[in-house]
């Protein structure tokens, strides 16, 4: 769809078109795993990369085309690649760039189970990351070295709400001639677009607020089509023949859309971190009222966190939409329509304090997820980030005394009498 048209238009119109054997008005789930080619030609064609359409859902669905479509509209992407998770998504954005021996430079402000799947896991590709403070752009800066092949942070980070400065990372990933990804899951399209401020990638666990209800999981990766990757011999699996299809060079071949055909023809059809499509119908029909569910999701946010903030029971209150927030000024100017909607608070009487709170609330559900419509709750220190060190959970956000929130969009008012009851057995 033309860009014209406004986010509202764009987030139920987008990827979306009346099925043209049906009329059928809703993206159909297409519950196949193989189509019919027309003839023996056709097939190779495919095959061979001359000409678009689908094989098998391995590697193609109509359904999830569709809604790859509509998320690389909203975020102002060239193309998108949907997979099975958020988690397999960062695997996905990474699969193209590296090789053994390369690095990623990443913020210390990430969700626990992406420092873990850095830290640790991506050493059995031969891959390896730095972690630095993002507010310390000398560091960023010192951290890259010949091997790095991209950046990597959260818009809004998870679990803190810390607001990375994305113009400024983005100004040292393009001095230094690699792509930056950012995670764009807690903020959305609606309130960020990392692209316009200098990304070259964007990633999502669709689970969250883009689905919007807590059903399915699914993750995808938005390519701005910006990044040159033929300006160095960094990226050779873009630049350089590719052996698989009888030395086809992905970028001199797809231009713009380079980074997602490559993607697709080896990235999920050798990984295979498929997303099923009624996985994607439920996150297009969620995508629907994104914008509305954002506005109502801010709005709780801000009411939830001033009331927290000026409660005695709570000892400090990480959210950067309150005026008392180092970052308040750093989210008013990048994300004017507001900071999101997840944050963590201080709970006077340490971790003890934090397990009873979490027991004693009733509305708030006890989960590790986030971005749904409920109003949700986790001790991160004892779960999501457990498996950091001390200091690891610190420089996260996820001291032993915080717990994390994901404000949900029912009355305000409900949430905080919830908050205050659970609190008052917390700190008896």
């Amino acid at each position: 769809m033309t860009k014209a048209y406004g986010f509202d238009t764009l987030q139920i119109h987008a990827g979306a078109r009346p099925d043209p054997a049906t009329g059928a008005r809703q993206v159909p789930i297409y519950q196949t795993t193989a189509y019919v080619f027309r003839d023996a030609d056709h097939a190779a064609a495919l095959f061979n990369l001359q000409e678009v359409g689908y094989i098998y859902s391995r590697l193609t669905n109509p359904t999830v085309a569709a809604l790859a479509e509509r998320i690389a509209t909203l975020e102002g992407g060239a193309g998108a690649i949907c997979c099975s998770s958020g988690h397999a998504a960062q695997i996905m954005a990474l699969f193209p760039l590296m090789g053994p021996g390369r690095n990623i430079i990443a913020s210390t402000r990430l969700y626990g189970g992406t420092v873990t799947q850095f830290s640790q896991t991506i050493k059995r590709f031969g891959w390896s990351a730095k972690f630095v403070d993002f507010d310390d752009l000398a560091a960023l800066e010192a951290a890259i070295d010949g091997d790095t092949r991209a950046i990597f942070c959260e818009s809004v980070a998870n679990p803190g709400g810390y607001v990375t400065d994305i113009p400024a990372v983005a100004a040292v990933a393009d001095k230094a001639g690699v792509p930056l990804i950012v995670d764009n899951t807690s903020a959305t399209p609606y309130l960020c677009r990392p692209i316009e401020m200098g990304a070259t990638l964007v990633v999502h666990s669709t689970t969250k607020y883009l689905t919007g209800n807590g059903t399915v999981t699914g993750g995808c990766v938005v390519d701005s089509g910006k990044f040159n990757w033929s300006a160095s011999d960094k990226f050779p699996s873009l630049s350089a023949p590719e052996p698989a299809y009888h030395g086809l060079k992905f970028h001199e071949t797809f231009g713009p859309l380079a980074y997602t055909f490559h993607s697709i023809a080896i990235g999920l059809r050798d990984l295979g971190m498929t997303m099923n499509p009624q996985g994607a119908h439920y996150t297009l029909m969620g995508i629907e009222t994104l914008s509305l569910r954002m506005e109502r999701h801010v709005a709780n946010a801000k009411k939830v966190a001033a009331w927290l903030e000026a409660d005695p029971r709570v000892e400090s209150v990480t959210y950067a939409g309150l005026p008392s927030s180092p970052y308040h000024d750093r989210a008013a100017r990048l994300y004017p329509k507001g900071a999101g909607a997840l944050f963590t608070f201080a709970v006077k009487g340490g971790f003890d304090a934090c397990v009873k709170l979490v027991d004693s609330l009733e509305l708030f559900s006890h989960v590790a997820n986030l971005g749904d419509t409920r109003s949700l709750i986790i001790h991160s220190a004892s779960t999501t980030h457990r498996q950091l060190s001390p200091e690891q959970q610190q420089a996260a956000g996820a001291a032993p005394n915080m717990v994390r929130v994901s404000i949900g969009i029912e009355d305000a008012d409900d949430i905080i009498a919830d908050l205050d009851q659970a609190l008052a057995k917390a700190t008896a």
